[in-house]
């Protein structure tokens, strides 16, 4: 055990290494892979998968069945999976599901009217724009089904989840985008999401199959999400930038672009690799990965030249 995370294997190629703790079950709240010779300056970062759901926290949800597959990144995990194994880039999978704790939040981003004792002995500042609509650190309620919960959770509870997930998923996001930023002189998150279908905002108009978000150009160098934007066009594939989805948590906190650790959001249609009921995989699942694992190895070629430019002789190799 090392850094909280618990190595399976010592052995050179992939490492699958779990980490933090899900309450409840026992089970590790994230899954790590990582080749330990760092072929590509990229990691691949799925925090809205994670399908470890405790029986005690299903008995707490009016709608299970319904909350958990709105709130879930239904079953991208698997395009994460393929992308990594083409590739080679690292990859960090939560088990964890978003209805216990949002891994894209801060843990700041609370709504302490769900926390038992009440918001006058709890709260920590104004709520949060997020919170205030429902999906903050614990999400609470979703439009069209409304509350999530039948009742409050403690605070010893929510300390619990942050502790037992949140915070050894930051930590071990964080230490791989060093890593990989030491070795090669740049480093490049892709926080991999999905999204329902989009609607056209004008008649006409193409609706996107992905959204590019790099927090206006906060959180990556612009000409990344620029050649991310071209890599799809190429392959008949309309991105948005930004809008609706500019980033989250995720972006904020780990994005250094000064230091050569850039980050980026893309969020994928999920009529590009599920059924039509949006629950399975469909046979259109293998092709998309091999287009994100074309893209991740595009946007790999330009992090590896800029830690060139930064003078570091590896990112040659």
């Amino acid at each position: 055990m090392r850094d909280g995370i618990h190595t399976r294997d010592s052995g050179q190629g992939p490492v699958p290494r779990q980490g933090g703790a899900i309450p409840g079950t026992g089970e590790a709240a994230f899954t790590f892979s990582g080749d330990p010779r760092h072929p590509v300056p990229v990691l691949v970062s799925v925090p809205h998968a994670g399908r470890n759901y405790a029986p005690s926290l299903l008995s707490r949800m009016r709608e299970a069945r319904w909350s958990a597959l709105r709130l879930e990144d239904r079953l991208v995990d698997r395009v994460a999976e393929l992308v990594a194994r083409e590739t080679g880039a690292g990859l960090l999978v939560a088990n964890a599901p978003r209805a216990l704790i949002d891994l894209n939040r801060s843990p700041d981003d609370i709504d302490w009217e769900m926390i038992e004792g009440g918001p006058a002995r709890f709260r920590r500042g104004q709520p949060s724009r997020r919170s205030r609509s429902g999906l903050g650190l614990v999400p609470r309620r979703l439009s069209g089904l409304g509350e999530i919960w039948n009742g409050r959770i403690s605070h010893d509870e929510l300390e619990a989840r942050i502790a037992g997930v949140h915070k050894p998923y930051h930590q071990t996001l964080g230490l791989a985008l060093e890593t990989l930023r030491d070795r090669w002189g740049a480093a490049l998150l892709v926080d991999l999401h999905s999204m329902p279908p989009l609607k056209a905002r004008f008649p006409d108009e193409p609706v996107p199959e992905f959204v590019i978000g790099d927090r206006f150009g906060a959180s990556c160098d612009p000409s990344l999400s620029e050649r991310a934007t071209a890599f799809l066009a190429r392959h008949g594939r309309v991105a948005a930038r930004n809008r609706p989805y500019a980033g989250g948590y995720v972006l904020e906190r780990h994005a250094q672009p000064a230091r050569g650790i850039h980050c980026m959001q893309l969020e994928v249609c999920r009529s590009a690799y599920l059924d039509l009921d949006m629950q399975e995989p469909s046979a259109r699942l293998a092709g998309l990965a091999r287009l994100v694992a074309g893209l991740v190895r595009e946007l790999a070629g330009v992090i590896a030249a800029e830690g060139r430019e930064r003078g570091f002789p590896i990112a040659a190799e």
